[in-house]
């Protein structure tokens, strides 16, 4: 194997080249440069590239093994020894304190996604690396490869009707690059305030002021984001998710939807849609079509294959009016030269060949079951909660009678080795009468869910949280 390591070496030193080599790569493999388990080239292959005698390097490799700092076994080469003390890596956080390891993890974040169709992708990826030319490894277009803006352009159109074609079209680095933009380009058009839903993601309300534009948080209720709440705050941006609503899973009811338009056409205002849960709807009434068909001249619909694929590839779109969308071009081109080529290839042959929605369809009959079995569950193990929300996406908001201490609950969970979020994290404000817990369930089976609530409901003097 023709492996190669950058090691230097000074042939005037005083220090002889086998001393050298070892200093070299025992101050590497200290720094952490080289880590555990890294594979090191022959010692003829290195005393080759370094224009030394083989003898050099092997009497090199043979102090290093001594010491400790390498292993070498027959037919497996020469590699840093895989026990190594390291720095310990920094701890990931829950809301408060270090993850700890546990038997189900019940959180609604990157982890809890369904399998992700590999036999497909690969086939996809495999053809369009046979099919493509030059002229698609140079830089790509900012606004996305034209193939999958088309492919874009028919799904969004026949799924979620929007109103759109390839030239509004731009594809992006997920949600995040979407919302990053947006930030930059508000304060351009004279607003500095982004109205976002309360409850809603923790994440998002950090993002949008570390960007510099003012988040004002507005109420959600049964009927999803209050209007009149928004025009009262004085904001002329606001960010909804329509469809889903997270975390409390509510559909915006026609009623908000047409107040919603009036909103924006009153204030001169900007609608950001996000369509993060793809097309995951397992509720068996019909999936609202877009917000964005409503007023297409003042909305930012943003979509995303982080839920339907995974959230690894970092793919994501959005549709905007041309004004707005030359606005987040020239936003965009100021941080990056486009989305990776080959990735937006391979999903535009999904696309077009009708397996991302064959796939779908195995996610959605798969949510259905799971769905089902947390409603059950709930229903068995949790007295008095309910599951609120439509059947669609990766989470459920689950709301607890109105005196449980939603705090304690979480806690005694915590001791079951069970990993769940309490609501309170995502208010805005703190909220003590409306306590509930947001459930991801997406990539557990359906005995799990079952499992795992069943977990939290089992009670003892210590634990006496539900009635």
């Amino acid at each position: 194997m023709a492996l190669h390591i950058a090691v230097e070496v000074v042939r005037d030193s005083r220090n002889s080249l086998t001393t050298q080599i070892q200093e070299f790569i025992k101050r590497e493999i200290s720094e952490g440069i080289l880590q555990p388990g890294t594979r090191l080239p022959s010692s003829r292959r290195l005393a080759g590239d370094l224009d030394v005698s083989r003898s050099v390097v092997v009497e090199a490799y043979g102090q290093l093994v001594a010491e400790g700092y390498l292993e070498a076994a027959q037919g497996a080469g020469t590699r840093v020894v895989g026990h190594l003390e390291a720095e310990p890596a920094a701890p990931a956080l829950l809301d408060e304190g270090q993850v700890p390891r546990v038997r189900w993890d019940l959180r609604p974040g990157g982890g809890n996604t369904p399998a992700f169709p590999r036999r497909e992708w690969l086939r996809c990826y495999q053809r369009v690396l046979q099919e493509t030319d030059s002229v698609h490894h140079g830089y790509p277009p900012p606004a996305g490869d034209p193939a999958l803006r088309y492919e874009l352009a028919c799904y969004l159109g026949r799924l979620r009707g929007l109103r759109t074609s390839p030239d509004h079209l731009m594809v992006v680095a997920g949600f995040a690059q979407t919302l990053s933009l947006v930030c930059e380009v508000l304060p351009r058009l004279g607003i500095d305030e982004l109205a976002i839903e309360d409850p809603g993601h923790p994440g998002q309300r950090q993002f949008v002021r570390e960007s510099g534009v003012r988040a004002v948080p507005v109420r959600v209720d049964g009927q999803g984001i209050d209007v009149e709440a928004l025009a009262a705050s004085g904001a002329r941006a606001v960010l909804v998710a329509p469809a889903h609503q997270f975390p409390t899973g509510v559909t915006l009811s026609p009623e908000r939807r047409e107040a919603l338009a009036r909103w924006a056409r009153d204030v001169d205002g900007w609608v950001i849609e996000d369509d993060y849960d793809g097309g995951l709807w397992y509720e068996r009434s019909p999936r609202p079509l877009a917000l964005q068909r409503m007023m297409p001249g003042r909305v930012v619909y943003a979509g995303t294959a982080s839920k339907t694929l995974s959230p690894g590839l970092r793919l994501g779109w959005l549709a905007a009016p041309r004004p707005m969308l030359d606005e987040l071009l020239r936003a965009r081109a100021r941080h990056d030269l486009g989305t990776e080529t080959l990735t937006q290839l391979a999903f535009a042959e999904l696309l077009r060949t009708g397996l991302f929605d064959r796939h779908l369809r195995r996610l959605n009959a798969l949510g259905r079951r799971r769905r089902d079995a947390l409603d059950e569950a709930v229903f068995r193990y949790l007295p008095g909660a309910v599951v609120l929300g439509r059947g669609a996406g990766l989470h459920a908001y689950v709301r607890l009678p109105r005196h449980t201490d939603e705090g304690a609950l979480v806690a005694g969970a915590l001791r079951r080795s069970v990993l769940v979020r309490g609501a309170a994290a995502f208010h805005a404000w703190p909220r003590r009468d409306a306590p509930a817990l947001v459930v991801g369930h997406a990539h557990l089976p359906c005995s799990g869910v079952a499992e795992a609530i069943r977990a939290m409901g089992v009670r003892s003097d210590a634990d006496a949280l539900l009635p």
